[in-house]
């Protein structure tokens, strides 16, 4: 009996892309792979990209290259898949108007080819990498088209782009409509049996009813969420030192300051274009000068 291909999806640990890496490595492995060249690129895509989750954009470019003169005999989503991380890789670095012609080809070809999943992919991508206005724009216009789908993957795509919604309205100061999305995940997501991302929807919250000015109110709900967390935290740590300080308690905060740097530089999912954030969990961690 022929060695079966797994679900290449199936295969990822997104919070930990050094790990997927090698679970892919072992597949390509397979002889099966071999023998299914359009599964081998679009395997090797994914590959491309757990470099650049670990910020080896040279070596995600590479895989990326080796894929890209095979692509165009290779089914539709193999070219999808590439123009998605390539557009990923240069977004990553700065290089924003590669990106958005590779999410604008991965956005075109998905739709005419009914990639839906893929298609809401690139379409979400112009949605985190857009000026606010825009990315409103390209929220609602992934939403619409998500909503419309026949693919229940496709259609699970609601909680991702409501969650980039609601940061766009945080980034634009409409805290209030930012708090209404954010409330509205947390059922969304305890329903789908994820309290992973139920989670996120309340820091979310949280720091939301802090830029409201509620901030008591704010660090209750952090430190519960401290209180309950099954692994470390630095977003939650920052956001309880962030609290002490507007509450004038900076003393108190800046030990949680310092383990939310330790814990956020270290993380493959912090945004490279944040350092100065990174920076300012440094400095508060540290305290006055003496």
């Amino acid at each position: 009996m022929p060695d079966p291909l797994p679900d290449i999806d199936s295969l990822w640990n997104y919070p930990d892309p050094a790990a997927t890496e090698v679970v892919f490595r072992e597949v390509l492995a397979r002889p099966a792979v071999a023998a299914a060249p359009a599964y081998r690129l679009e395997l090797l895509t994914q590959l491309a990209r757990t470099q650049s989750l670990q910020r080896k954009w040279p070596e995600c470019h590479a895989i990326l290259d080796e894929v890209e003169p095979q692509a165009a005999d290779a089914p539709p989503r193999v070219r999808v898949r590439l123009w998605l991380e390539r557009g990923r890789a240069f977004n990553d670095v700065g290089r924003h108007a590669e990106a958005k012609g590779c999410f604008a080809q991965a956005w075109d070809l998905g739709r005419a080819e009914r990639l839906d999943f893929l298609a809401v992919d690139a379409a979400h991508m112009f949605g985190v990498m857009d000026p606010p206005d825009e990315a409103i724009a390209w929220n609602e216009r992934a939403l619409a088209y998500a909503k419309e789908s026949n693919d229940p993957r496709a259609r699970r795509w609601f909680g991702t782009l409501s969650n980039n919604l609601g940061w766009t309205y945080h980034k634009l100061g409409r805290y209030g409509e930012a708090l209404a999305l954010f409330e509205q995940q947390v059922p969304y997501f305890e329903q789908l049996g994820r309290p992973d991302r139920a989670r996120i929807a309340r820091y979310s919250i949280a720091k939301t009813v802090r830029m409201l000015g509620r901030v008591e109110e704010a660090l209750a709900m952090q430190r519960d969420l401290l209180a309950t967390a099954t692994e470390p935290d630095g977003y939650v740590h920052e956001e309880i030192a962030e609290c002490l300080l507007a509450l004038g308690r900076a003393d108190e905060g800046r030990g949680h300051f310092a383990r939310a740097y330790d814990l956020l530089k270290a993380d493959p999912w912090f945004p490279p274009d944040e350092t100065a954030r990174l920076e300012r969990m440094r400095q508060l961690s540290e305290g006055p000068a003496a």
